[in-house]
């Protein structure tokens, strides 16, 4: 009998270490999001994610797609990190470059039509969403003349998340 109860009772602890914590709630009375990790298979999808979103944005606007450039790419992905190492997202790197700078170290001959950063805990979708909702940031992505965009990201272990886009022409 002792060891019937004995077994019940692990079993009945052991369940209840299997339910999910109840969510933070924030001030707002919302559970709070809680960070996006990107794994690797995150990662080698998230580009694609990326370019089928801002062309579905641009088609549904009548635009002709970009197609994802290697040095943009490249820019992307040195400005994210630096990004990051400043703690700032801003335009200019720690070394004073621009991003005209950084598409020409790169070996990009086209034309820079823009760049759109953000510093953020959420997903590429929800970061692209955000960059919709503002007029500047919208109109680099909108730009009729754009045919080709880089994108990357460096992520911090505490989960936050540095993006760029990079659109040219």
């Amino acid at each position: 009998m002792i060891r019937l109860f004995t077994v019940l009772l692990v079993t009945v602890m052991a369940l209840t270490a299997c339910q999910p914590a109840a969510p933070t709630i924030g001030a707002d009375g919302r559970p709070v999001p809680k960070a996006y990790k990107i794994g690797q298979r995150e990662a080698d999808e998230l580009p694609f994610r990326m370019l089928d979103s801002v062309n579905s944005l641009r088609s549904a606007s009548g635009l002709s797609p970009v197609q994802l450039d290697a040095q943009l790419t490249a820019a992307a992905a040195t400005h994210s990190r630096d990004m990051q190492v400043q703690n700032r997202p801003w335009h200019f790197g720690s070394d004073g470059s621009s991003p005209v700078d950084r598409v020409r170290r790169v070996g990009f001959t086209g034309t820079l039509i823009g760049e759109v950063i953000s510093e953020t805990y959420e997903t590429e979708l929800e970061t692209l969403g955000a960059w919709m909702a503002q007029p500047d940031t919208r109109r680099i992505i909108m730009a009729p003349e754009a045919r080709t965009m880089g994108f990357s990201w460096f992520q911090e272990n505490n989960g936050k998340i540095w993006w760029t886009l990079v659109i040219g022409g």
